[in-house]
């Protein structure tokens, strides 16, 4: 297991190297530019829109369940879990480069959300399809259909042996078992394997909870985010700001370490410093960041495109809030929490440096701050897998077509892959998920870059019909 641990951190280092990380800022730099920093300047519009309903639109949910259903893929474990490694790894730093991305990556979520609705198009069945193999093949040209399938190999893969499932159900077992089980007393061998019996009972609970969801498709998926996700990110928000007030007097100390491990002027694990420090720092939080918003992933737009809107430009800027919530709000909350803390120097890895982290901010029972971070994270995480099962099926129909027989297979697979999470490493599942991010991002900004002038022209003329 240790050889192929190794072998998964290898291909990982070589797929988020430096030129993604370059092309994925460049891309997020050129549609700021492009777009007139609109990110910055038509914030408030988005969130008016994101609550407000387009009359007159053609979709398949609203605007705002097209956006939870993207949150509800979103928001996971990379902004609990996410968070934390990327700190553990790449210092206090890694905060602030997600940040930087995030904040280009609303241009680029902005684009997606544009570009899925101008480029959808409508089945047989009179169901709303798109995302980046539509825009690719029906915006770049059939000769690029390649590209398209391309996106749609890693799409099916990414969901289901990476972000979809195996990471989700492995943090919420994990955190589920370091509440009710610790030290792991009651265990029991699956698959050759001693597990807590705390593990195993969680991983059937949620792959059963998963089947009985996925069977009513999107609507059904839709239905539950609405309410689920919005009463889950509150909570977590409200948890979150409650440590920071009652650790008011550290915030400045955790600023400042963010900002001296970023520029390399404070040494990380290992020792490293300098450039070193910048570089491993930079990696694991923009890695960390794309794989929490998934802006330039091109996973946001599938879910975008069965909106019921008229106007792409509108439904892009709902798209964008997704990345202000996802990032700007709930990662740089959790990663100053942990940063006050300092639970990212010790040795705890993953949902373990949080909980340390509740617990230390919390004036409550270890017990009581282990249960409000287990529900958060259980929710977050089940709600991805669901809306990625919605993500990996239309990639699996994009490239093979699309038949009910098919997607019911899908999904039992699907379920297959959520019961298996549990009895994974953590290297090897973070890992896997980082390597079909990475391939799966590459013809979705080669698509953005390319249909970047239609994105500037589709902002230019819905904001002067609106002015004239």
């Amino acid at each position: 297991m240790e050889n192929v641990d190794a072998i998964i951190s290898k291909i990982d280092e070589l797929v988020w190297g430096v030129p993604l990380i370059v092309l994925i800022m460049a891309c997020g730099i050129t549609l700021t530019i492009k777009t007139g920093f609109l990110q910055f300047r038509k914030l408030g519009t988005a969130l008016k829109y994101m609550m407000k309903e387009e009359e007159g639109g053609h979709g398949d949910v609203s605007s705002f369940g097209a956006l939870c259903t993207a949150l509800s893929a979103t928001v996971g474990t990379g902004n609990i879990v996410g968070v934390a490694t990327a700190v553990a790894a790449g210092g206090a730093g890694a905060l602030f480069w997600m940040e930087i991305a995030a904040l280009f990556g609303m241009a680029t979520k902005y684009a997606e959300g544009v570009l899925s609705i101008k480029y959808r198009v409508t089945d047989r069945e009179g169901n709303i399809l798109g995302g980046p193999f539509y825009y690719i093949e029906n915006g770049m040209g059939k000769k690029w259909k390649w590209l398209a399938k391309i996106f749609a190999f890693f799409g099916v893969f990414a969901g289901l042996l990476g972000i979809g499932t195996i990471t989700q159900i492995n943090g919420i077992t994990a955190a589920v078992q370091r509440f009710f089980d610790p030290q792991s007393q009651n265990t029991v061998n699956i698959f050759g394997i001693e597990k807590s019996i705390c593990t195993v009972i969680a991983g059937i609970v949620i792959t059963v909870l998963t089947a009985f969801v996925l069977i009513g498709g999107i609507k059904r998926i839709s239905r539950i985010a609405q309410v689920i996700v919005p009463a889950m990110i509150v909570l977590y928000i409200v948890t979150c700001v409650f440590i920071l007030i009652m650790n008011i007097g550290e915030i400045p100390g955790a600023i400042a370490e963010i900002f001296e491990s970023a520029f390399g002027l404070r040494p990380i694990a290992g020792g490293l410093a300098g450039i070193s420090v910048v570089i491993v720092s930079a990696r694991s939080g923009i890695a960390r960041g794309i794989f929490s918003n998934e802006a330039g992933l091109g996973s946001a737009p599938i879910a975008a495109a069965a909106a019921k809107t008229k106007e792409p430009v509108r439904q892009g800027l709902v798209s964008m809030t997704g990345t202000f919530i996802d990032t700007i709000i709930v990662c740089t909350m959790t990663g100053l929490v942990i940063v006050i803390a300092g639970s990212h120097t010790g040795d705890l890895s993953g949902v373990a440096i949080t909980a340390d982290a509740f617990g230390k901010g919390l004036p409550l029972p270890e017990t009581v701050s282990s249960l409000i971070l287990m529900v958060c994270l259980s929710v977050f995480a089940f709600t991805t897998i669901l809306g990625w099962n919605y993500y990996s099926e239309r990639c699996l129909s994009y490239l093979i077509g699309a038949s009910r027989t098919k997607t019911i297979i899908f999904r039992w697979i699907y379920i297959a892959a959520v019961f298996v999470g549990p009895y994974l490493t953590a290297e090897s599942v973070w890992g896997i998920a980082d390597i079909f991010n990475g391939l799966m991002a590459l013809p979705n900004i080669a698509a953005l870059v390319a249909l970047s002038d239609v994105v500037r022209d589709e902002t230019k003329g819905y904001f002067r019909r609106i002015k004239e």
